[in-house]
């Protein structure tokens, strides 16, 4: 009968495990509960939800030379996206940039990317953040020109942009 101890034995080891394993499957099990009752209920965020306003196209003193184009863009998401380029159709190449001022003088530093924080708004500005552009020659104030903001994350955001005088851009 040394098969019958031996079978006991083993069944007392397999409960004993099946015991001290059960507060780590509760402890799981209430824990994933938890975070699908936390998603559920929206605790994990949506993603970034960006819609892009107040476009201007500065019109530059000489036509054709370097301008700014600013944008707002508001992120109603629960998640940050960044503005990583501007195109347009009828501009050169376009530039993000953000003024840097050292001794009294300003410079442009060209940067990769902006973020615009989720429940939150990225105000471009002539004055700090804004996007370089050559402008096309024959703008004139109150021209629309069109141009598309790419983001890392979302969908690429068309609008068009008024041309404005220096002084109404900020």
């Amino acid at each position: 009968m040394p098969t019958t101890s031996g079978a006991t034995a083993a069944t007392r080891r397999t409960s004993s495990a099946l015991r001290s394993a059960l507060p780590a499957v509760a402890a799981c099990a209430v824990t994933l509960g938890g975070l699908t009752a936390w998603t559920t209920a929206g605790g994990a965020g949506s993603p970034a939800a960006i819609g892009v306003t107040d476009a201007r196209l500065i019109l530059p003193s000489d036509p054709g030379a370097e301008t700014a184009v600013v944008f707002q863009l508001r992120n109603t998401g629960g998640a940050d996206d960044d503005l990583v380029s501007v195109t347009s159709p009828r501009t050169g190449p376009v530039r993000l940039a953000h003024t840097v001022v050292r001794g009294g003088a300003g410079s442009m530093a060209m940067v990769d990317a902006a973020t615009v924080p989720a429940h939150g708004t990225l105000i471009m500005s002539p004055f700090g953040l804004d996007a370089m552009v050559d402008a096309p020659r024959g703008l004139h104030l109150g021209q629309l020109v069109p141009f598309a903001l790419h983001f890392r994350d979302g969908p690429p955001q068309r609008v068009a942009a008024v041309v404005v005088r220096p002084q109404d851009a900020t």
